[in-house]
């Protein structure tokens, strides 16, 4: 780094109030994850102290805790989020610390996730929320098993969104050719979890180069963007893509004229005169008046909290889910789903937990189906059980009819959390997969309806075994065409 480049870094004065016009009002969510000691406190330090987000009596407490600052007379950065006192004692991160800045172009939330293996758990957690990963490689030791094993997680958790900062580049010499090797290696790795949108920057988190200020005096050979640019043209991930979802949390009764059903839309929209469905109960109504603390509203999107008002009395209480009539999430008593264990002892298989998706809490048996080896990327078949921080693939089983969206369609309706009933204790996050089909497994005093061609259906009805209990088949004729949609409309 050139001496000029140098004083510029040294210089940075911290929190001055820029008139600042945010264009994008979504803030975009990420987290910084990777091996332990490549930098992510400092980097998302550096971050906040580089747009102007910590204040004067913020900074004059961090050069005091920092002690003896470094050879660019600035502070410790990491000190910015690491607040525990273990994490301050043994200089990692251990719980996930969250923090908010923005630029001229945009706001952000950012999580900083621990880099130990035990706990793999924390980052889990600041992923379930993240629209984007910033994954951070050392570049003297390249991709490492943590590297490979928090890709993995981010990825599961639905992240397509990948930032590979090649941090520490200025202890290699600003080595290009080694910047390139480590790019292309996350690239073909990243590609076999279907992660296609990486955007790889060589990086001093400490000196601040190619983080919000420009590191070209150090690095001619890089044409890319900052990080700070990468994160402004990012995408947020949205649920307002699906039909609507009203998780109804409180029947509200202010008086006998009046009664609304009030929650968070967690995904589409809806305006007056929408027809829609209360599940499990699978009551239609319309929408006569959406009602928020101060106005009646003309329509509602993801992210508003409403009091809905139907056009007729219908039964509803808190757990149920006010959702669209043509865009309907799927409902049984089986759904296919992936947790991370979050508790000492892990998932016990076929016992019986408490699952609790928005408002609504259900009975359900977990049974483990397979377990993902973080250090291969690989899914080891037939798990037994799913210790602390391992990834599994289970099959719920509930009491009563279950609503649930797939996760990547919804993360609100398609994510829960697992609570064990003898402790109260959340032992597991997941996320929905899809609903379960057992073909052939039909409950007794159970009606089914099979699609057959005309000259196969008559010569089963013909047949010795069906002859006797005519009377209780129903026969439909109908084209293939209406056959189809009956099937879709059966899923």
């Amino acid at each position: 780094m050139t001496q000029n480049a140098n004083a510029q870094s040294a210089t940075i004065l911290p929190f001055v109030e820029p008139a600042r016009a945010v264009r994008d009002t979504r803030p975009l969510r990420l987290i910084t994850c990777g091996s332990v000691d490549d930098g992510k406190s400092t980097l998302i330090g550096r971050l906040l102290w580089d747009t102007k987000a910590v204040k004067e009596d913020q900074a004059a407490t961090l050069h005091r805790d920092s002690g003896k600052q470094n050879d660019l007379g600035l502070p410790d950065f990491a000190l910015l989020l690491d607040g525990l006192q273990a994490e301050r004692e043994q200089g990692i991160t251990i719980d996930v610390a969250y923090r908010y800045f923005a630029t001229d172009k945009r706001a952000f939330i950012v999580a900083d996730t621990p880099g130990h293996e035990q706990y793999t758990r924390n980052m889990a957690t600041g992923a379930s929320t993240a629209d984007l990963a910033v994954l951070l490689v050392d570049a003297r030791t390249g991709i490492l098993e943590q590297t490979r094993r928090h890709a993995t997680i981010a990825a599961l958790m639905g992240i397509r969104q990948f930032v590979l900062a090649v941090n520490k580049i200025d202890l290699t010499n600003y080595d290009k050719a080694g910047f390139e090797l480590i790019a292309h290696d996350f690239r073909e790795f990243a590609l076999s979890l279907g992660i296609k949108q990486i955007t790889s920057i060589p990086m001093s988190a400490l000196k601040g180069e190619n983080v919000v200020l420009s590191g070209k005096p150090s690095m001619p050979w890089y044409d890319g963007p900052t990080l700070a640019e990468t994160l402004e043209l990012a995408t947020v991930r949205t649920t307002q893509t699906g039909g609507f979802r009203l998780p109804v949390q409180r029947v509200s009764r202010p008086g006998e004229s009046f009664r609304g059903y009030q929650g968070t839309v967690a995904g589409g929209s809806v305006k007056p005169g929408d027809s829609v469905v209360i599940l499990p109960s699978g009551m239609v109504a319309n929408v006569k008046q959406i009602v928020t603390f101060d106005l009646v509203r003309n329509a509602a999107v993801s992210g508003d909290a409403i009091t809905l008002v139907l056009d007729r009395q219908v039964d509803v209480s808190r757990g149920d889910v006010i959702v669209s009539i043509e865009a309907q999430p799927q409902t049984g008593h089986a759904f296919d789903a992936q947790i991370v264990a979050l508790q000492p002892g892990g998932i016990e298989p076929s016992k019986r937990y408490w699952l609790k998706s928005g408002s609504r809490r259900q009975r359900v048996t977990v049974q483990p189906t397979t377990q993902l080896d973080l250090k291969n990327g690989q899914w080891l078949p037939h798990a037994d059980t799913l210790p602390m921080n391992a990834i599994g693939k289970v099959r719920l089983s509930f009491d009563e009819t279950a609503i649930f969206d797939p996760y990547d369609q919804n993360r609100s309706t398609g994510s829960f959390i697992l609570i064990d009933p003898d402790t109260n204790n959340t032992v597991a996050g997941g996320m929905i997969l899809g609903k379960r089909s057992d073909t052939g497994k039909i409950a007794q005093g159970e009606r089914v309806l099979i699609s057959l061609p005309a000259d196969l259906a008559e010569a089963l009805l013909a047949s010795e075994q069906l002859s006797s209990r005519r009377d209780e088949i129903e026969v439909r004729r109908t084209s293939a065409a209406t056959a189809s949609r009956l099937f879709d409309e059966l899923d």
